[in-house]
């Protein structure tokens, strides 16, 4: 059965809050909350689609909208697939044409509200930059100036990729880290290479790719869980236990890993579209890679030197 293809809108004001409107009461998933948008016509591109539905929707124009993420999911009596964009540049004042209640909503609010199964990703994917900084202990006595480095440079996501630090070590590191990164609002994340690692108060928790594999159900009490992945299986076993996100590598080749076998760009566009989750793209990237990374399905850019140079 092929399934129901729908454009889908993640609107932003300039305050940076995210549309949402209420699906009428008598409709399939009636009662919950949705991101705007509706079915592309047999004739439509996803972009004529969606530009139609928020005029007809919103009386809105859009001046430009960029790929976020795309959903594949099976409800008991419909399979839908949501290709969704991120709107931030539109004319027009927001109206509800067709009589659904929207609310303008902070994202990290976002996961207050009752939307239908499909959208778990997207609320994700909304919350999440695009950015995600990787702090390396390679040299220890960087690590601090690193992450005020990266704050600076306004990343929001940072993970502590420890692995070869003493646990005093991480400890007393994280005890300095975490209150700057909570000042600048970025979210910390804790690689799970760290002995103990879900026991540290940070945001949340990086499972490498063996860790992932050896899960057999999210880890709990966390506010972020993400993964490392690099096939197809890995991803699917990150979808299985719902980890929030993952990082797909190598992309390209990187200058410490010059002759490992690398993903390339369609390579790595087929992996995200056979994925639910928001996925950032590492290995060999630079943040001005940002645009390449989207068109091929990422949530974004992750890297070590990229955010630090």
């Amino acid at each position: 059965m092929n399934p129901l293809q729908v454009a889908v809108g993640v609107i932003k004001n300039p305050s940076g809050q995210v549309l949402i409107s209420l699906r009428d009461a008598n409709l399939n998933q009636g009662g919950l909350w949705e991101f705007p948008g509706g079915k592309i016509g047999a004739s439509e591109t996803i972009e004529q689609a969606l530009m139609r539905e928020l005029k007809e929707e919103l009386d809105i124009t859009i001046q430009a909208a960029t790929p976020l993420i795309t959903i594949n999911h099976h409800y008991p009596d419909l399979a839908v697939q949501l290709l969704v964009f991120t709107v931030e540049q539109y004319d027009g004042e927001v109206k509800s044409c067709e009589g659904q209640p929207f609310l303008w909503v902070n994202p990290d609010d976002l996961v207050n509200y009752a939307f239908p199964a499909a959208n778990r990703s997207i609320i994700a994917a909304a919350r999440l930059p695009y950015y995600y900084a990787i702090l390396d202990d390679a040299d220890p006595a960087l690590l601090l100036i690193n992450v005020m480095k990266m704050l600076d440079k306004g990343i929001k996501l940072i993970q502590a990729r420890l692995k070869t630090l003493l646990l005093e070590e991480v400890s007393a590191f994280l005890e300095q880290a975490y209150p700057l990164c909570k000042a600048h609002k970025t979210w910390l994340l804790l690689n799970s290479s760290v002995k103990n690692a879900e026991d540290f108060e940070v945001d949340g928790l990086h499972l490498t790719s063996a860790d992932l594999l050896a899960c057999e159900q999210r880890p709990e009490n966390k506010r972020w869980v993400a993964a490392s992945c690099h096939n197809f299986d890995e991803l699917s076993h990150a979808q299985k236990i719902g980890v929030d996100f993952v990082v797909l590598a190598p992309v390209l080749p990187t200058p410490t890993h010059p002759d490992a076998e690398v993903l390339g760009w369609d390579q790595f566009a087929e992996l995200v579209a056979n994925s639910n989750l928001p996925v950032y793209a590492l290995g060999g990237l630079a943040g001005s890679d940002l645009l390449i990374a989207q068109r091929a399905g990422a949530q974004g850019i992750a890297g070590i030197r990229a955010f630090l140079e």
